[in-house]
């Protein structure tokens, strides 16, 4: 059987549909590429309640290095329980000790001290993240995934 013009080209813009919106559905990351830095700064040399980000724009299926640092100045409780239940987590790194865990719902820190995140959202949405008992003194935050 023979296929016609109008046959190939209707053929042709229906796959052409299909291939825009399938790269429109699946997450724009890439996972081979080295994973993007993200910074969290708790407290200041002006104020115990200053954090140097108070948002962050994630996009789904892109790896990404979360640095939080707490200046030691107060007890500081992130805390991001909804944002952490939608992501992968890779690894988390404490000084020279990594620890695999595959969810976490906050992280105490208890004087001058760091760690990374090594993540992947895997579900688009709007989180937010707080210092637990620090929200009235604007300790709050919210992480946008696309």
């Amino acid at each position: 059987m023979r296929t016609t013009f109008f046959q190939k080209y209707a053929l042709i813009c229906f796959f052409s549909f299909f291939l825009l919106f399938v790269r429109e559905v699946f997450a724009k990351g890439d996972l081979s590429i080295k994973a993007k830095p993200l910074e969290l700064i708790l407290g200041s040399k002006t104020s115990d309640y200053d954090m140097s980000a108070k948002e962050f724009r994630l996009e789904t299926g892109q790896a990404y290095r979360l640095r939080i640092e707490s200046l030691g100045f107060k007890e500081y409780e992130f805390a991001a329980p909804e944002f952490f239940e939608n992501v992968w987590i890779r690894k988390i790194e404490v000084e020279e000790v990594q620890i695999s865990a595959p969810v976490i719902d906050e992280l105490e820190f208890e004087g001058a001290s760091e760690i990374e995140i090594f993540f992947v959202p895997i579900r688009p949405g709007f989180y937010e993240f707080e210092i637990e008992g620090l929200e009235s003194k604007g300790m709050v935050g919210k992480i946008i995934v696309k």
